[in-house]
């Protein structure tokens, strides 16, 4: 065996912490969450690699266990990241919000609708009148103006 095959052989847990740098930063510049694993399979292997267990069944285990992970457990994550739900906060709040209408909407005229404690300007959807006391959802805000559609519709 040569120098370098010897070197390997006697130094197995800095290959393996090296393998797990590697891993590292290529997944660091790709993010497709596949060498995240084999990093974690290779940081395993470095405990494994301290035992009198042979080189050959240490690749075997880093293989397995890696792809084990990736597996089992990247469509998970996968999953839970793109899963996140955008917060909506202030304005946006609003939207979708039942609220009643606290002073009449005509066509021609913006009315007022009682949202959290405030009093928002607001117009009808469509343009239809909608009577003081109307049970409304708020479909959109432009400025400080909320379009609300009668619920019920």
């Amino acid at each position: 065996m040569n120098d370098a095959g010897m070197w390997i052989l006697n130094n197995l847990p800095w290959f393996w912490v090296g393998v797990m740098i590697v891993c590292v930063v290529v997944e660091s510049f790709t993010l497709t969450l596949t060498t995240l694993w084999f990093a974690c399979g290779a940081f395993i292997t470095i405990f494994v690699s301290m035992t009198p267990l042979p080189f050959r069944w240490q690749v075997l285990i880093f293989v397995v266990l890696s792809c084990v992970l990736l597996v089992l457990t990247r469509p998970l994550l996968l999953k839970k990241m793109q899963g996140r739900k955008e917060n909506r906060t202030n304005v946006n709040a609003v939207i979708g919000l039942t609220v009643p209408v606290t002073k009449a909407i005509t066509q021609f005229a913006k009315g007022e609708v009682k949202c959290n404690g405030t009093y928002w300007p607001a117009e009808s959807k469509d343009g239809k009148e909608l009577d003081e006391g109307t049970v409304c959802r708020i479909i959109s805000v432009r400025g400080n103006t909320v379009t609300v559609e009668a619920v019920g519709k």
